[in-house]
This record gives structure tokens, sequence and C-alpha cells, in this order.
């Protein structure tokens, strides 16, 4: 449970950092005489880099081990948050945009494949679940102290303190050092690794039979990642432009979603551990798809949007409580941290180009349009990989990466439990 409680802060506080972004939006647009497709590019920029930092973090969770590249992800993107609120003009923002993104896809990629590999399999998508909560968490005290700062101070001074509060994150790895420790699973493949008897590069995930199975979920996390870095990066705007709340409004409407996005963490954890993950991907990608068409397409009033804010968030965030687990159980220990880091973070990498997009649909259309179209493309690629994925509910993880390669398979022999913290 130590374990599962400082993942859980960390993904708290990497989304605390992440989503202060969105938020400051509309005024970096008035400050520094910017335009959307500029800030196209600084949604964009920080979700590329992730996609870097997360497959490296991968690599090398998987040779140093777990917990110690989650420690210097944190203190990275803390740092990086921090010195945004430094920042002068767009091209200082930028860099340091870019390079927060470096530390924000690590820690996902370390702290995943930690979780997946000290819980044990019948109860992984709930683990998985409890921790993706904690993106909601970080979201809404985001979205909290946007709207206290916001209210209290000169909209260019609050915006620094929004940033600056992001250091916090470096406090939780004084509490990693000292509490947590790497997974059984991944101490003994490492000593086999040693020894001579086990062990995998990380360009394993692009041979044999893996390739194809790394290509489909690459393409999967993609529509997956695109769909929810449309609502991450421009809802605010949209809600302050084309609908006219106010700061205080646009708070209350973001809250709504994201409350939706915590009962949507809580439902799939469950669900992916009774039904299976593959269903419960069908039922977020289907759900999200339809409530996309309420809340952007149809001509709905306020008191109407709010509550479908809610069932929004709920579809579209479900996905990720079974995601990780579901990527642990493909690969095998030796490459799962590369494997997962990749396929997850490719998608952030290919999604990262979804914000930018509207941001150019919007100089030519309606916002709302803009993120329709962007929207639909990205839960259309969610479908098309479902229909070519297998399930993995009940499958141990893979020890060795010599263990059968075949993702499509349901023979789980080589496969070890996890150790049952």
């Amino acid at each position: 449970m130590t374990t599962l409680r400082a993942c859980f802060a960390g993904w708290t506080l990497d989304a605390l950092d992440v989503q202060i972004f969105s938020f400051v939006i509309p005024t970096l647009i008035t400050a520094w005489g910017i335009g959307k497709q500029q800030v196209g590019i600084l949604g964009t920029v920080a979700l590329v880099t992730s996609a870097v930092g997360g497959w490296l973090a991968g690599v090398l969770a998987d040779r140093f081990g777990r917990v110690r590249v989650l420690q210097i992800t944190i203190i990275w993107y803390a740092v990086f948050t921090c010195l945004c609120g430094f920042a002068q003009n767009f091209e200082q923002f930028l860099v340091f945009r870019a390079l927060q993104g470096i530390g924000f896809g690590g820690e996902w990629a370390a702290g995943s494949v930690l979780i997946a590999e000290v819980i044990r399999d019948k109860y992984r998508s709930r683990a998985g679940g409890f921790v993706q909560s904690g993106w909601a968490v970080g979201w809404g005290t985001a979205a909290l102290l946007y709207t206290g700062l916001f209210s209290l101070l000169p909209e260019d001074t609050a915006w620094r303190w929004l940033f600056w509060i992001g250091i916090s994150p470096a406090a939780l790895v004084f509490f990693l050092r000292r509490h947590v420790e790497e997974p059984e699973i991944f101490a003994r493949n490492k000593a086999k690794a040693l020894a001579g008897n086990a062990g995998g590069s990380p360009l394993d995930v692009f041979r044999g039979k893996l390739l194809w199975t790394t290509i489909k979920l690459a393409i999967f996390t993609t529509g997956c990642q695109g769909a929810t870095y449309i609502y991450q990066v421009w809802l605010p705007t949209f809600l302050r432009t084309e609908r006219g709340l106010s700061v205080v409004g646009t708070g209350g409407f973001t809250v709504a979603l994201i409350a939706g996005s915590f009962i949507g963490f809580v439902v799939g954890a469950h669900l992916g551990d009774a039904i299976g993950r593959r269903k419960t991907f069908f039922i977020s990608n289907i759900g999200a798809a339809l409530m996309l068409v309420v809340y952007i397409v149809l001509p709905i009033s306020n008191s109407v949007m709010l509550p479908s804010g809610v069932l929004l968030g709920m579809f579209t965030y479900m996905v990720f409580a079974p995601l990780g687990p579901y990527l642990s159980e493909i690969y095998p220990t030796a490459i799962r941290g590369s494997g997962q880091g990749f396929c997850y973070n490719a998608g952030r990498g290919m999604g990262a180009v979804f914000p930018l997009l509207i941001g150019f649909f919007a100089s030519q259309m309606p916002l709302s349009k803009a993120i329709a179209i962007t929207g639909f493309a990205a839960y259309g690629l969610m479908f098309l990989a479902l229909c070519l994925l297998p399930e993995t509910k009940g499958r141990g993880l893979q020890d060795s990466v010599h263990a059968p390669d075949d993702a499509t398979s349901h023979d789980v022999t080589g496969s070890v439990p996890a150790n049952p913290r």
C-alpha cells in the first residue's frame, strides 16, 4: 500500500503541474499577444517531449530500476514547471514547457510499471485505477488554485504563482527514497540478467510478433491521449470564448469534467477487473464519442451542459484505469518499461498533434467545430485499434523476454504473479 499511495501522490502532483497550462492560456494570449496557433504549439511541444521522456524513462527503468527513475522524473518536471513562472516571453516559455514534458512523460512510464509489478493479477486494474484517479485530484486542485489565485491576484501575477507552486512535487522524492523499494519481480529478473541467464534490449519491442502488437498499441494510445488533450488544452478557452463564461464559471464547468474523470477512473478500474480490459475500453470509447456530440456539437443550455460534462469526463477517462495494467501484461519484465513506455508515450507524441490541429482549424472555423472534428478522429483511431487488440484479463506478468511474445495468445506459460503488496 505504501507504493500505491506514493504513485498516487506522484500522479496527482504530475497532473497539477501539467494542467496549470490550460487555465492560463487566455491570460498568455492577452499578455504576450500570441495567437491560437502559437497556443497550439505550446500545448503540443510538452506532449511531444513527454513522448521522448516517457520512452527514455521506460528504458532506464528496465536498466536501473523503477523507483530510482521515478524519483529523477519527479524532480525534473517540478523544477521546469516552476521555471515556467519566470518566463518573460513566448520563446522562453516554449523552452521550459518542452523540458517540463520530458519529466512528465517519464513519471508515468516508471510509476505505472512499478504499480503493475507489486499488485496481484486480480487487483491490477483496480490498483491502476486508484493511481490514475490521482490525475483527477491533481487536475481539480489546479482548477481550484486557478479560481482562487485569479480571483485574488491580478492576472499578470496570478498565472506565475500557479507555476511557482509547481515546485511542490519535489518533496515527494524524499518519501520515495525512504519508503518505496524495487519490486521483487524486477530484482529477480535483474539478478538473472547479471548472471547471463536473462535480459533484453529495448529494441525487442519492435521484433518478432511483438512488432505488430506494438504498432496497434501505439495507434490505440494515440486515440486515447489525443482525445484527452483536446479537453485538457482547449476546454477552458472554449468555455470562456464561445460559451462566454467568467473565470469562476469556467472553473466550475471544468470541475464538472474533472469530477466525471474521477468517476471514470473508479468505474473503469472495477470494470477492467470484472469484465476485462478490452470491453472496458470499448465502453469508454463509444460513450465518449456520444458525449462529445452532446457537449460540443448540440446547442444545449449551460444548465444541461454542466451535468453533461460529468458524463463526458467519465467516459473519456475511463479507458486509463486498466490501460497501464493492460500494457504491463503484454510485455515481459526485462522490456516491460521499454514496451510500456514506448506505446503509451508514442500515443502522447502523436496525440499531441490533435491540440495543434485545433489551433490551426480554429483560425478558419469556430473552436467548437475544430474540437468536434479532431475528437471524432481520435475516437476513430481508438475503435480501429481495439478491433485488432487482444484481451489480457487473467494473464500473469511474463518474467522473461524469451517467453512467448505472441500478444494474441492467452497462454500464460512462463508468467509469474506479481508481489502481492
